[in-house]
Parts: C-alpha cells; sequence; structure tokens
C-alpha cells in the first residue's frame, strides 16, 4: 500500500506541474508526524509539525525563477572570454574554471584591524581567500544538468582546492557551497559555487566535530555512520543509493526537501574519498538533483553545502564528510520562510514530514525534464 501511495503521490506532483494545473492536496496519502526530533549533529530539537504544511497561506509567494535557454551570456562575468567587473578576462575554458573572487568576504590584502574592539568585543584581520568554481562553460546548464563525469571533475577540484587552500598556513577552514537560485539570492545564474578558506571555523562545523568526537569515544563508532545505518534500516527517508554512496532526507531534516549526500565510509575530507567512491557520490548527487528538479518540473533552488573537517593539522578520526542540501521551498513558489522559532530563538520548526519529502523524490523519474522536453 506504502508503494502505491508513494507513486500516486509522485504522478500527481508531476504531472500537475507539468500540465500547469492546480497540485491538488494530498494529506489522505501522508501519515502526520507532529513531535520533536532529536539532530544529533547540530545538538538541537527540530519540532516536526507536518499538519502545518496545507494551513491556509495568504501571504506573500516568490517567483521560482525561469530555466536559462542562451548557452552563452555576453552579459555574464563568469561565461568563457567575458570580462569580468574587475576587468580580467576569463579564458575559454572548457571544463572546471576556478579564479580568485573579484568580491572577497576574506583575503590576503584585507587591513590589519586599526585599534581593538571596546570592552567586551573583539575584531581581528579578515584573513584567508575566496574563490570561485564554475562548473561548466555552458550558462544554460545546472549541476543536475551535467553529465557524471563532469561531477566527478567538479568533486576533483573541490578536493585540490581543499588540499592547496587548506595548506596555507593561515587557512583553518575550506568550505565550499553554492548558492542556486534566484530564492536564495545567487548573483549569477551561471552555474558555480563558491570556496571560503578562513582563519576560523565555521560554528556549525565546530558542532559535529565535537558530536562526532564524543560519540566516538563513548560509542567506539563514528556518528555519522549510525546515522545512515538508521537511515538504510528504516528505509522510508531514503532517495538514492548507488554503491558505495547513498543520499536521504535526514529523519531530522529542518527544511522539507533537506538532504544529504555521503560516502558510506567514514573521511574526513573528499580528500581522502577514493576514486571509486568519487563516482558513486557523483551519481548520487546527479540523480538526487535531477529528481529535486523533476519534482515541480523547475530548477529546484538550493544551498549546497559540502562539511568536512579543518585543515589545522589536528586528528578528526570521527568528522564523517558528507554534502549537504538545503532547498528553501516547501510548495511551488513558497518559501519555507524563518520566523521567531528560528530566528529568534535558535530551533526549527518542519512544517513536513522527512519521510514523506523523501517519497516524493523516490517517485518522480531519473531522466531530468528538459532532456525530455528536448
Amino acid at each position: 500500500m506504502f508503494e502505491d501511495s508513494e507513486h500516486l503521490l509522485g504522478a500527481l506532483y508531476y504531472r500537475g506541474r507539468s500540465r500547469g494545473v492546480p497540485i491538488p492536496r494530498i494529506r489522505k496519502l501522508e501519515t502526520m508526524v507532529w513531535e520533536e526530533r532529536w539532530h544529533p549533529l547540530r545538538r538541537e530539537w527540530v519540532i516536526v509539525s507536518s499538519h502545518r504544511n496545507d494551513r491556509p497561506w495568504r501571504g506573500e509567494t516568490v517567483d521560482e525563477g525561469r530555466d536559462t535557454d542562451v548557452p552563452y551570456d555576453a552579459d555574464c562575468y563568469l561565461c568563457p572570454r567575458n570580462v569580468r567587473i574587475s576587468g580580467k578576462t576569463n579564458p575559454d575554458y572548457r571544463s572546471v574554471y576556478v579564479f580568485d573572487n573579484d568580491h572577497p568576504c576574506v583575503g590576503p590584502d584585507s587591513p590589519a584591524v586599526p585599534e581593538p574592539a571596546p570592552s567586551v568585543y573583539q575584531s581581528r584581520r579578515a584573513d584567508g581567500m575566496a574563490r570561485v568554481v564554475c562548473y561548466t562553460p555552458r550558462h544554460d546548464l545546472t549541476l543536475a544538468e551535467l553529465p557524471q563525469p563532469e561531477i566527478v571533475r567538479l568533486l576533483e577540484t573541490f578536493r585540490e582546492q581543499y588540499l592547496e587552500l587548506g595548506d596555507r598556513p593561515e587557512v583553518r577552514y575550506v568550505l565550499a557551497f553554492e548558492n542556486k537560485g534566484e530564492v536564495v539570492g545567487v548573483s549569477n545564474p551561471h552555474p558555480h559555487a563558491q570556496i571560503y578558506a578562513t582563519n576560523f571555523v565555521f560554528r556549525t562545523i565546530e558542532t559535529e566535530i565535537q558530536a562526532s568526537t564524543e560519540h566516538l569515544a563513548e560509542h567506539g563508532r563514528p556518528l555519522f555512520r549510525d546515522v545512515i545505518d538508521a537511515e538504510e534500516s528504516d528505509g522510508r527517508r531514503v532517495v538514492v543509493q548507488q554503491g558505495s554512496a547513498l543520499s536521504f532526507v535526514p529523519y531530522f531534516a529542518r527544511y522539507p526537501y533537506e538532504t544529504y549526500i555521503a560516502p558510506r565510509e567514514t573521511h574526513a575530507s573528499v580528500a581522502e574519498v577514493s576514486a571509486d567512491e568519487l563516482s558513486d557520490l557523483a551519481e548520487v548527487l546527479r540523480r538526487t538533483l535531477v529528481r529535486m528538479d523533476n519534482l515541480w518540473r523547475m530548477s529546484f533552488p538550493y544551498v549546497m553545502v559540502l562539511h568536512q573537517a579543518p585543515t589545522d593539522g589536528a586528528r578528526y578520526d570521527g568528522f564523517h564528510f558528507h554534502i549537504q542540501v538545503h532547498p528553501p521551498l516547501r510548495k511551488p513558489g513558497l518559501l519555507k520562510y524563518l520566523g521567531g522559532p528560528e530566528i529568534g530563538a535558535g530551533n526549527f520548526l518542519n512544517d513536513t514530514a522527512p519521510e514523506q519529502k523523501a517519497a516524493e523524490l523516490r517517485a518522480v523519474p531519473e531522466t531530468h525534464y528538459r532532456a525530455v522536453r528536448a
């Protein structure tokens, strides 16, 4: 019965979206979840209240964005051969292209702090490096539309950048991430990621390190491996499985379609992942993102972040490299808005059930809708 409901649910979303008709209410297909769930990596409670997703909404809706059909844009700062705002010209690149960010948040040229901060405050120089990673010369493609070998090359590039930047004495952490879509504030639609190599470790990573280290000491097993075992044992939240890698909507998801992509084996960073594992990871990432796009037949917006160990020379045996994808939409055109519980009090309220969101993603095709259209 669950399989029938799951496939019917996917058909309702996929066909309704493709035909431009209203998506029907689906409460009868969903088992309501109304509880608090512990997020072991962030060490915080998440309130899951799936019945709230169908509450009446008279607030703001957002433009879901439009597919880009132009392979080259003469006005794009990231397309090959174009001049950027800095006056530098991009080469006629054919694959992944990396350059120093023209508007860095941290950098080797940042000025020294002129004077100490007053009272209990502190300040320091914004030292580090910031770079841009263009996925492809094609302006009209997204990560979900790239062939698997090109995604492998991208992950290899992230590995190279992690090793190169992490070897700088001032760098303690290398953060690779992608902001995709107008609703998350991306400044350029050309498919690209950013890298911040900073002289500090980001707070979320610090929390994950502490949780992972203490779990390993107490149980003798990596925390994230126990998360994977729990997800595979349950099965309802798993989205894609491929050899040594998998993706899943975690039990404790804060966003409706929040998804983790990870190798099964524990590695502190992408630098330790084998070639075979990287191949599987790239395929799982591709198939997962295609399912997101196919859900509502649109280029799904998200924030994607690579969670890796710091580069400060310490050992992080219990830390498990993985990729987190945080899509901000909970329905077509409707954001998961952050309000009082999230911004003001620091804990998330998820208006959907992770089990149901994973079922929706599993139920849609794995051939990208734009490829079918072409």
